[in-house]
């Protein structure tokens, strides 16, 4: 029933999206921007600056910015693609844009780079945005993790800001409580998405296998999740959602609000919190530090592109929004206001300490990230990441469920990817 009804729910958003884009007027006076940051702190806030400043500058053509959340987003995506009706601004994750564009749905931007002499070398992440030797996209953070985390939670339990897994996970433990006596826990050491897409489930894990010393594939694109580290890895997943350090069934949007309102002591996230941080009921004591593992997670976020299958004026107009948010100005307010690090080598972050303070740590764990060659997308499953992470996450579950050992589930997870990358 369940199913069912989440179905029903995809299939009426994307056709109200369907129909949203099918209604545009002729002369593209409305572009279509479908994203799920758009009531994110911060980064919501950075787009709609953009939204303002190309409609400023571009009188009578507006942009209609509509959420879908994250959750759904890919599947929602690909429906509006293949029906033929894409939006105009194209904003996927970056471990997701390949399939679109093995599929001719985003549009090749080096005839648009090219004209306007726009040199991407020093780009973070933005090879990852090469396909098929085009660029499909443009890079919009290569990031590292942080840990948040709530030190009147920590000092009340009488422990210390962790520094490694074994130190993190006895503070889990220690904050993790009823406080009411009701039997029912309403304090947690930590929060991870547990429910929703694939994608920002195997982000979660990922802390944990990395700090194992594990991963999905070498460098050549080789499956190598039969190892001991692998094992290492699920185990430590394993142990904080049974032992319920973290809230389950709930989205990365509501772990961050529940952290942002001091409901949990850790939070393992990107720099793109620090806005709901902010916006919380707990924001005047949160506070951040390097993240307890190494290497840290970190990688390219979300890209941004371009339909190909619209009209010339139209790609004008989306060009000139994507050059908007890689401007001078909106490099260093994506420090500023989104809090994030900036993808162009060139954006002035001279002062962002000042409304980031935690600005030096999310460079250097993005430093770190990049040194350790670290990123969500494994090396020979990019096309199949979806396939694959899917396979991963309700694996995953089963082990959860059936409380399988993960000794045993390394195995099937490892033939299992095999078959996929052989297709």
């Amino acid at each position: 029933m369940k199913t069912l009804i989440k179905s029903a729910a995809l299939a009426a958003l994307t056709a109200g999206l369907m129909t949203s884009v099918a209604a545009l007027p002729a002369a593209a006076e409305t572009l279509k921007f479908v994203s799920w940051q758009v009531d994110d702190g911060g980064m919501g806030d950075w787009w709609k600056a953009a939204i303002e400043k190309f409609e400023a500058e571009h009188p009578g053509v507006t942009i209609e910015f509509t959420k879908v959340e994250r959750a759904s987003y890919a599947d929602t995506m690909t429906t509006l693609f293949a029906g033929g009706q894409p939006p105009h601004i194209v904003h996927l994750a970056s471990f997701e844009y390949q399939n679109f564009a093995e599929n001719g749905w985003m549009e090749n931007l080096d005839p648009w780079l090219e004209k306007d002499g726009i040199d991407l070398a020093g780009w973070a992440g933005q090879g990852t945005c090469r396909w098929n030797d085009e660029t499909a996209c443009i890079m919009m953070l290569y990031f590292g993790f942080m840990m948040a985390y709530n030190p009147q939670i920590l000092a009340d339990a009488n422990v210390e800001v962790p520094t490694n897994y074994e130190e993190f996970l006895d503070a889990a433990r220690a904050t993790t409580k009823d406080l009411n006596g009701d039997g029912i826990t309403d304090q947690f050491g930590t929060g991870h998405e547990t429910k929703g897409g694939a994608g920002q489930y195997l982000t979660e894990m990922l802390n944990y296998i990395l700090d194992a010393g594990a991963y999905w594939t070498d460098k050549d694109g080789n499956i190598t999740i039969d190892t001991p580290e692998m094992v290492e890895g699920l185990t430590r997943w394993k142990t904080v959602v049974e032992e319920g350090l973290t809230p389950v069934d709930m989205s990365a949007g509501d772990v961050r609000k529940l952290f942002a309102d001091g409901k949990i002591a850790m939070r393992l996230d990107g720099p793109w919190l620090y806005g709901t941080m902010e916006e919380g009921a707990a924001a005047d004591v949160l506070e951040v530090a390097k993240p307890p593992f190494n290497p840290p997670l970190g990688g390219s976020s979300n890209v941004l592109g371009m339909a190909s299958e619209i009209s010339d004026e139209q790609k004008e107009l989306v060009w000139d929004f994507i050059k908007i948010t890689m401007s001078p100005e909106f490099q260093r307010s994506y420090a500023t206001v989104a809090g994030n690090t900036p993808p162009s080598p060139a954006a002035d972050v001279s002062g962002v300490e000042k409304d980031v303070p935690h600005f030096q740590i999310i460079v250097d764990t993005q430093k770190a990230a990049a040194a350790a060659g670290i990123d969500r997308i494994p090396t020979g499953l990019e096309i199949q990441y979806g396939e694959f992470g899917k396979m991963v996450q309700e694996e995953v579950q089963r082990m959860l469920i059936e409380d399988l050992d993960p000794a045993d589930v390394v195995k099937t997870m490892q033939e299992k990817a095999e078959a996929i990358q052989n297709g």
